[in-house]
């Protein structure tokens, strides 16, 4: 039988479900609430775990970044922004460079550490981006989500389709793209997916289906070695439910506000807070249950030789 992996990780930004907007008080709650509830529930079962972090976050709060070192996880890179105009999907080249090496010097800076793993945020990226990695000395990516069809629910959903004809198992990209193997320097780890994807907001709104949707992806690791590879945010696992709801609109286009802003935003404060924490239990205890190894990115790439 194949040996079976886990790879828990995390995207941490100052992201607001409850508000769908940026704000620094959202990051705040993230520090001093939805951090201390992850990493208590990943020593508990002796979780290795990697955490991207924006370089904005990073450097508003320093701690946030240094609280997950003793735990021995893997600190990984978010980009420097998540805003909107700053997505790697439609940054040029030189400007992804920027942001990709500032965000890297932010968190090396903060940890003493060389930071190689990457994760584009929202998973944006174009096919200047794994130039831009090279160019940066990051070594590992995980934006692409392999087979996974909810992208007109998101921002640059068209480049997105990229994901249907992705491999699924972790791969060497070209030199020109993530979506397509290669002789390239970059190895991607793509996010699990089963048409829907398979990460803590699908668990939060759908609890019942991820829990059918997570034997699915069991019985494929079991059968290829395909690494369960799950997403998940510590903004998620905080409650801002006190406070006054505007749903802030980030598109002019009517369609794309509809589906992006005004329905998704709606769906996803769907347990929010401590009730987040204890679904996302139950999945952690079913792969523990079932003998997955828990481990960061960048070890699961050293263990299957990936990384040189």
């Amino acid at each position: 039988m194949k040996k079976k992996y886990c790879l828990l990780s995390n995207d941490v930004e100052t992201t607001s479900i409850w508000h769908n907007t940026l704000r620094d008080e959202t990051g705040y709650k993230v520090l001093t609430e939805g951090m201390p509830l992850l990493l208590d529930l990943y020593a508990k079962y002796n979780v290795k775990s990697t955490f991207y972090f924006t370089g904005y976050i990073a450097k508003l709060y320093p701690e946030i970044v240094k609280m997950v070192i003793p735990y021995g996880h893997e600190v990984g890179s978010h980009g420097l922004s998540h805003t909107k105009e700053n997505g790697f999907d439609v940054m040029p080249l030189e400007k992804q460079i920027r942001h990709l090496k500032t965000s890297k010097d932010i968190l090396e800076n903060i940890i003493g550490e060389e930071v190689i793993s990457f994760r584009a945020p929202a998973l944006r990226v174009n096919n200047d981006t794994a130039i831009a990695l090279a160019e940066t000395n990051f070594k590992i990516d995980s934006s692409v989500a392999s087979q996974r069809f909810d992208m007109f629910m998101s921002f640059g959903g068209l480049k997105k389709l990229n994901w249907l004809t992705a491999p699924r198992l972790p791969y060497k990209t070209s030199k020109e793209s993530l979506f397509k193997k290669g002789d390239g320097k970059i190895i991607e780890v793509p996010l699990s997916a089963s048409l829907i994807p398979y990460l803590s907001t699908t668990m939060r709104i759908f609890p019942n289906f991820t829990a059918l949707q997570r034997r699915v992806m069991a019985f494929e690791s079991s059968k290829t070695g395909k690494p369960i590879v799950f997403d998940t945010h510590p903004n998620e696992f905080i409650d801002e439910s006190d406070e006054e709801r505007q749903i802030n609109k980030r598109s002019k286009n009517i369609v794309a506000s509809f589906l992006q802003d005004t329905v998704r935003s709606k769906l996803k404060v769907k347990n929010l807070g401590p009730a987040g924490i204890k679904i996302y239990e139950r999945e952690i205890a079913y792969f523990d249950k079932h003998n997955f190894e828990f481990c960061t990115i960048k070890d699961f790439c050293k263990q299957k030789g990936l990384l040189e």
